[in-house]
């Protein structure tokens, strides 16, 4: 594994990144051979180094759980990240894209937990009793990595590409829901883009979660109750930029939408 001198410096580079809008070349190709791990750890110091600088933590995301994400990016297995109050936007509200660099939006389906999770040997069933409530959402995702030029290491390191995500406006009960089956498009001006439905994420949105949970417990977190998750893409994601309107509709979920400024 990486020094931890090295974790610092890659973390501080991607957190420059970001804080510049100007993007950088690929980690993983130049620091040696870093491995997943060491991607997380990259990750996780600069989650600290927002926490230290008053943000705060409100769920997690899991990436890359469609086939379409994984073809679009060329990975072969999820990953996860942070979701931090500073990247919430409530539903119908507005993201300036001069504070992102190269943002993409995706339809997605997301939780919040009514009882703590911890792997490993989490399970599906557990999954949805421990749920206390689903919601649409749409994820803004964006790299710090030029061009998009990622790979696992990479976009784990960048935490897994997070940008901005749709806050819930209606929370629905999980009882007599079957996730797999419930359908959602989006339309970005007006115009469909991606359509797709829950089982196209591992299956199972709550699928997506369990392996969040035993994921996670490899490096020794859980998931807490009243956690905020983003289940993963459903559909490729899609290019944005400034005057876009993006409204996503769900079966029985209702609707999430944002605007680009």
């Amino acid at each position: 594994m990486a020094d931890a001198e090295l974790i610092q410096a890659i973390a501080k580079e991607l957190r420059t990144a970001e804080e510049q809008r100007i993007p950088v070349a690929p980690v993983a190709t130049r620091f040696g051979d870093l491995t997943l791990a060491d991607a997380y750890a990259v990750q996780l110091a600069n989650i600290e180094a927002r926490i230290a600088d008053g943000d705060r933590v409100l769920g997690r995301k899991i990436g890359l759980t469609s086939l379409a994400m994984q073809t679009q990016l060329g990975v072969d297995q999820p990953d996860f990240g942070h979701l931090l109050a500073s990247m919430a936007v409530p539903n119908g509200g507005a993201v300036t894209v001069a504070e992102l660099i190269a943002p993409r939006i995706e339809l997605e389906i997301a939780f919040v937990l009514g009882r703590s999770l911890e792997g490993p040997g989490v399970t599906t069933a557990d999954v949805l009793a421990a749920t206390e409530a689903v919601f649409p959402s749409l994820e803004i995702i964006d790299s710090r990595i030029a061009d998009w030029k990622i790979g696992l290491v990479d976009t784990v390191a960048d935490n897994a590409s997070s940008g901005r995500f749709v806050m819930p406006s209606r929370l629905t009960p999980l009882p007599d829901l079957d996730l797999r089956l419930v359908g959602g498009i989006m339309e970005i001006n007006g115009v469909l883009t991606s359509w797709s439905c829950g089982a196209a994420a591992l299956g199972d949105p709550a699928a997506c979660v369990a392996w969040l949970a035993n994921a996670i417990a490899a490096y020794g977190g859980r998931l807490e109750a009243g956690e905020i998750l983003l289940s993963g893409a459903l559909d490729k994601s899609v290019p944005i930029k400034a005057g876009d309107v993006v409204r996503a509709e769900f079966d029985r979920l209702g609707s999430a939408s944002v605007r680009f400024e």
